[in-house]
């Protein structure tokens, strides 16, 4: 019975160097130059020369596809969470003529692929004058939040105590006072989560931008490290500092906010 933990534990730290052991091994090729690379894949390098990443930004265009990156993550964060409040409130605590249903089709939109309505979406853009715009890159992404944010942040205003919400009622507090002033701030921890999940979901995105958007000067980072991959399929070394370029930000976000998003997780945010 003893040896259960231990081998419990040996299994996750087996799991947890094979999940981060290729990530390491794409850090330290990043540093290192072709000589150094040829001596084999699990040498360290001689010393951290960011000649690479220099190299990447400036050949890569990755200043330009990082500043993309950001002027698309900040609104799809923000107007995702702000509607998905709102949204979620009503789900919550309002009386809504055909909640169900309403509820059922958002559960589809969170299982729906993107490659389902891709081409229907392009059509629908290209009519309205949006494709290669930052528009076309944040409304539809805004709109594939939302199903998820919904559903949420709903979930999470049911499990705040209604004794707090019947006390501000007869307090004659407004909706607007229970809403911004009570639930929101119950539910910190599980929008912290929410934001966090969604940042790392718009970074990551590939296809909306790669069919909505085909100037070079309105790429994010994916599709800009893809095009950067077919330029640079030799120069190993710089083409690591790249992708190091673009997952950085993710890993810093989370190391910034890993506290706040375990617990939102742990606190039962999502029943």
């Amino acid at each position: 019975m003893r040896s259960t933990p231990v081998i419990s534990r040996a299994l996750i730290w087996i799991v947890a160097l094979m999940t981060i052991l290729p990530f390491l091994m794409a850090l330290m090729t990043s540093f290192k130059t072709q000589m150094e690379l040829f001596q084999g894949v699990f040498t360290l390098p001689a010393s951290l020369n960011f000649k690479n990443y220099l190299t990447a930004w400036q050949q890569g265009h990755f200043n330009v596809y990082f500043l993309n990156s950001v002027l698309v993550v900040i609104p799809v964060v923000l107007f995702s969470v702000l509607l998905g409040i709102l949204a979620g409130f009503g789900f919550a605590w309002l009386k809504i003529p055909g909640k169900k249903v309403i509820g059922a089709m958002l559960a589809l939109g969170m299982v729906l692929p993107s490659e389902a309505f891709i081409i229907p979406l392009y059509h629908e853009l290209r009519w309205m004058g949006l494709t290669n715009t930052y528009l076309a890159l944040i409304l539809p992404q805004i709109a594939l939040s939302l199903p998820f944010t919904t559903l949420m942040i709903a979930s999470a205003f049911q499990q705040v105590p209604k004794e707090l919400v019947e006390a501000a009622v007869m307090d004659g507090a407004s909706r607007v006072k229970i809403l911004w002033g009570i639930l929101v701030p119950a539910i910190w921890p599980t929008l912290s989560t929410l934001g966090l999940l969604l940042f790392i979901w718009t970074w990551n995105e590939f296809l909306i931008p790669l069919i909505l958007v085909n100037k070079d000067e309105l790429r994010t980072l994916p599709i800009g490290m893809m095009f950067f991959q077919n330029k640079n399929t030799i120069d190993i070394p710089v083409l690591m500092a790249g992708a190091m370029i673009v997952i950085m930000p993710l890993i810093v976000v989370f190391l910034i906010f890993q506290r706040k998003f375990i617990s939102g997780v742990t606190e039962g945010a999502v029943k």
